[in-house]
């Protein structure tokens, strides 16, 4: 059993940025980055909208200076994931197999990862021409022909990004009907009718290409029918999942399994357990969770932005919340 100040679960953008931000108050953060760690970022190519890369950065690169950086002030890092926690008491209790870790605050940065398919092709080629974010990679899709798999909220987001640079985005859907927006829905069809299609009652069932992608396979789900068509991008945008199972029973998680923190409750309004906290205490420490002492930064809170910058931005908060409480214990 070894105790330390301060405990990051995760990596990626938020994790490392918290490390940083601790590391440099000397709090001595540990931090469990997982297996694999680094997070969506390094299942990506070419990063363009992180500032301070002008010629843009390779996820995996970004990631790797991201930590070194939190390891030059001080981060000790551990390439393990963390198997269970017990935060119905202080110091915090947390488990590596049976490896015991004590943490007088924790952070969570353990963010979320996109649903995908499982057919062939997709994790081959994921990064190079399969992506699971528009916001980010749309820009390299330049008149190029895009499919997006999907038929929700998530997908027309995706498809109405694509449709600035693209020249065709066609979206494929294993229903009759989409359940995104209607707002969402009409900014989508009416607004680039030139561009756009919709393959109804169709399953995308491989992708493929030698070094990127060069066509993909779809199948009709109430003839049978296949055809393979050409394609240079694939977007699956069939939800994203937090990657929070270890927290379901020590923390408060709304429906989707995301983590609430004070920030959500004051944009929300007071609800579930922390009804009973007044404005001011939900303003002091904004990513403090449910448990006092526990914070929770980047995309296993942030279901709406989902960006690298923005988790970023999280772990900075966290990190600063996390020293602040650390010096006063106060709800």
């Amino acid at each position: 059993m070894s105790a330390h100040q301060l405990i990051i679960i995760g990596s990626g953008p938020a994790g490392y940025t918290a490390a940083i931000y601790a590391a440099r108050d000397q709090l001595n953060p540990i931090v469990f980055a997982g297996e694999p760690s680094g997070g969506q970022l390094m299942l990506t190519t070419k990063v363009e909208n992180f500032p301070g890369f002008d010629q843009g950065i390779l996820g995996p690169k970004l990631m790797q200076i991201m930590r070194q950086q939190a390891v030059r002030f001080g981060t000790e890092i551990i390439n393990k994931n963390v198997t269970r926690v017990d935060f119905t008491s202080h110091p915090f209790r947390v488990f590596v197999g049976a490896a015991e870790y004590m943490g007088e605050a924790v952070i969570i940065a353990t963010g979320a990862e996109a649903n995908l398919l499982g057919i062939p092709g997709e994790s081959e080629l994921m990064g190079r021409g399969v992506s699971t974010c528009a916001v980010c990679d749309a820009p390299f899709y330049k008149d190029k022909v895009t499919f997006v798999v999907g038929g929700g909220d998530t997908a027309m987001e995706e498809a109405n990004a694509l449709l600035k640079f693209t020249r065709s985005v066609t979206l494929v859907h294993r229903r009759d009907k989409f359940r995104a927006a209607k707002i969402l829905q009409q900014r989508f069809i009416d607004g680039h009718s030139d561009k756009v299609s919709v393959l109804w009652n169709t399953e995308l069932v491989k992708i493929t290409g030698a070094q990127k992608v060069e066509s993909i396979s779809v199948k009709n789900n109430k003839t049978g029918e296949e055809k393979q068509l050409p394609s240079d991008g694939v977007f699956i945008a069939i939800g994203h999942k937090p990657s929070t199972e270890i927290f379901v029973d020590q923390l408060e998680l709304d429906a989707q399994k995301y983590i609430i923190t004070r920030l959500g409750l004051s944009q929300k309004g007071l609800t579930l357990a922390n009804a009973h906290l007044d404005e001011n205490k939900l303003i002091k420490f904004p990513t403090m969770t449910s448990v006092a002492g526990i914070f929770a930064a980047g995309d296993a809170v942030d279901f709406r932005y989902r960006q690298a910058v923005t988790a970023a931005g999280f772990g900075c908060m966290a990190a600063l919340d996390a020293q602040k409480w650390l010096e006063t214990k106060q709800v």
